[in-house]
């Protein structure tokens, strides 16, 4: 549990943004700027093979499906196409940007992705993408690949990526601050938009842990997206399908409908940001009203034997990914993860109090490849051993 020179943080659920305020009608799901640009890179590589623009193109997604986008306009030298990206309700400022991607051969076989005028370069570690390279994420860059690859074929190609006005809209999101410059990142693990910020989406959340109840449900499984909710599954299963929520950034609603129906437990599972957040003392996460408390982790290296150059490091690290690799890096590893999860039940279990009735928590987590868990208050849920 929590050490005496780690006192209990003050517990805080900010309220929603303003674009994010109750909606009149269901939600609306968008396409992710890194599904955008899948499509546009489809559309100009079958632009460079057949010399003609296609109206619309199909793209797959991870989860197996194929989706079809409207392409905008294009050009032929190079091949060129644009996407525009449909955010579904989710008030993102990428809503209506310009995806434009420009396919030029190349003789070695291989894809390349770069990122042109209005995509942000990396300029410091902690994110997972090579620093000086394009803020491209990992699944956006496989889903464009693909893209090019089912037109191409074994051909080559260089992909630069574009985004006209990129720069201006980065300036309404958190890039500087995790040392991304020069334009927006190209994002999603999905390929879909899912309005998590909204507060029909709180209100999903609310309704979801209704239902659990009704079906005489006793324990809230709470993930914050697809990824850790299949984690969960693995963890967990005996536990009904409707026991599983995904709560986005809404974990203190969850837990005040929990204690409002009588259920008695709550696990949650989660990555290192969110549990950061939750760790000290901030229950509604969306990233407008709160920011990860690197500061916190560096206390957690120092208690746990790190340099005093890694406390350093973590505490004034961008992003709570860069402080699990700086852990990664020692052998304090799972001594810091697995008090990180203690203090988030400390939290919840605090949190719930504080709503009527304490409930028990179980926390877990998860690795940035949503494949193992790394950390729990549960030593036999760890599916991974530092070195």
């Amino acid at each position: 549990m929590s050490s005496q020179s780690d006192p209990q943080p003050p517990l805080r659920e900010p309220d929603l943004p303003r674009t994010a305020k109750v909606r009149p009608k269901a939600l609306r799901t968008g396409f992710t700027t890194g599904a955008c640009s899948a499509a546009a890179a489809r559309a100009a590589a079958e632009l460079l093979v057949t010399g003609q623009l296609p109206a619309t193109v199909d793209i797959g997604f991870p989860d197996g499906k194929r989706r079809r986008f409207q392409v905008d306009s294009g050009s032929a030298e190079p091949a060129t196409a644009v996407v525009v990206k449909d955010a579904g309700d989710d008030p993102d400022v990428t809503h209506g940007a310009r995806l434009t991607v420009s396919v030029v051969p190349r003789e070695d076989g291989e894809v390349v992705l770069h990122g042109g005028e209005g995509v942000g370069t990396v300029t410091k570690p902690g994110l997972g993408l090579e620093v000086g390279g394009p803020a491209i994420n990992p699944v956006p860059r496989q889903m464009i690949g693909d893209a090019v690859r089912e037109v191409l074929g074994e051909r080559g190609a260089d992909v630069t990526i574009t985004v006209p006005g990129g720069e201006k809209m980065a300036y309404k999101t958190t890039n500087r601050r995790l040392g991304i410059f020069g334009g927006i990142s190209i994002l999603g693990t999905t390929g879909i938009v899912r309005p998590f910020s909204t507060a029909s989406w709180r209100s999903s959340v609310e309704q979801a842990v209704s239902v659990l109840s009704a079906q005489r449900g006793r324990v809230a499984v709470l993930s914050t997206g697809g990824r850790t909710e299949r984690v969960a599954m693995r963890l967990l299963p005996d536990e009904p399908e409707v026991a599983f929520i995904e709560v986005g950034d809404f974990t203190g609603a969850a837990v005040r409908r929990a204690v409002e129906h009588g259920l008695d437990e709550l696990v949650f599972v989660g990555m290192i940001g969110k549990l950061t957040k939750l760790a000290s003392g901030v229950v509604m996460t969306h990233y407008t009203r709160s920011k990860v408390d690197t500061g916190l982790l560096g206390r957690l290296t120092a208690e746990f034997g790190g340099s005093e150059q890694d406390v350093t490091e973590v505490s004034e690290a961008a992003t709570a990914r860069r402080a699990y690799e700086v852990w990664q890096r020692g052998d304090y590893f799972s001594a810091c993860a697995h008090r990180l999860c203690d203090l988030v039940a400390a939290v919840l279990e605090r949190f719930s109090e504080e709503c009527g009735r304490k409930l028990r928590v179980r926390v877990a987590m998860v690795d940035f490849e949503g494949e193992h868990v790394v950390a729990a208050t549960e030593a036999r849920w760890v599916t991974w051993q530092s070195r």
